[in-house]
């Protein structure tokens, strides 16, 4: 298993994925674990980021090793034009994995083609966020008891979400029924319809959340990414498309759990957090295990 990358959710089998997930188990039961003594592990954050960053900086520093990098592009040399490749081939001569956020879709799988270590994709523009996934998935299944025959019902910016996307495809391995809740400007790409289609899987798209949350096993809220928008009229009309409050949770499934990928700006009410269905704070700190996971796995570790 040594030296692999992972860019995308489909480099990772469906048994690849069950490894990960018991080894996240493992580690939220002994986090502390000197596998990593002697490693040293590059995050290279051309991006803004607070959970995925010192997550994974959390799960690096718990397995005993240690990190360089930056976490702002205008810090390093990319600021004096150096390409990414010269950055990629530069910083693999200093460790023995990168993990990398950059806003360009299509980044990530560039850095593993020119990497001679391993390459972790922490997020590359609209396109995906593999390690997010993972921890999705582990969040699912330690509230769930399964992967299998659920309803997931994503809402808000289903087309720039990557972390919609990744799971998406990570959950089109199980028999999932998805309900996607949106804005017209903002629905699932067809590129991602396409794709359950092609595993026979069922989906609905809809504009009103109400409607949709009393069948749901999991309620998957996103934030309008200002970020993703070239057109600010766009965001500003479509920022405060859905929000989620406590009393639109009394008649959901008992087992429903509310997820997020944080950071929220608007569309979870703050009233939601002290309900038992709020999940999306020890989803977070499931990300340090997960990470830990993947690590050790990518190295040949675990």
């Amino acid at each position: 298993m040594e030296n692999k990358h992972l860019v995308s959710i489909t480099d990772f089998s469906k048994e690849e994925i069950f490894r990960i997930l018991d080894l996240a188990e493992g580690f939220e039961k002994n986090p502390n674990q000197n596998l990593l003594d002697n490693k040293v592990i590059a995050t290279l954050f051309f991006e803004p980021s607070t959970r995925t960053r010192l997550s994974f900086e959390s799960a690096i520093s718990r397995l005993g090793g240690k990190y360089i990098g930056f976490t702002d592009a205008g810090s390093s040399s990319v600021k004096k034009g150096e390409s990414l490749k010269d950055t990629i081939m530069t910083v693999a001569n200093y460790s023995d994995m990168i993990i990398m956020r950059n806003p360009i879709e299509g980044s990530a799988r560039w850095a593993s083609e020119v990497s001679n270590v391993p390459i972790v994709n922490a997020g590359d523009g609209a396109n995906q966020h593999p390690t997010q996934t993972l921890l999705d998935l582990y969040s699912i299944r330690k509230t769930q008891g399964t992967l299998d025959n659920l309803n997931i019902c994503f809402v808000g910016d289903l087309k720039y979400g990557r972390t919609v996307h990744s799971l998406l495809q990570a959950m089109a391995m199980f028999n999932t029924t998805y309900n996607f809740v949106s804005p017209d400007e903002l629905k699932i790409p067809n590129e991602y319809k396409l794709y359950l289609d092609k595993k026979d899987l069922k989906y609905y798209e809809h504009k009103e959340l109400d409607e949709v949350l009393k069948h749901a096993d999991i309620v998957y809220m996103t934030r309008i990414q200002r970020e993703r928008f070239s057109d600010p009229i766009e965001y500003e009309r479509t920022k405060n498309s859905y929000v989620l409050k406590n009393n639109m949770l009394e008649n959901t499934k008992e087992n429903m759990k509310v997820l997020h990928p944080l950071p929220r700006v608007n569309e979870i009410h703050t009233n939601v957090d002290e309900n038992e269905k709020a999940y999306y704070f020890t989803q977070a700190l499931n990300g340090v295990y997960t990470r830990q996971a993947i690590i050790t796995h990518i190295l040949g570790l675990k």
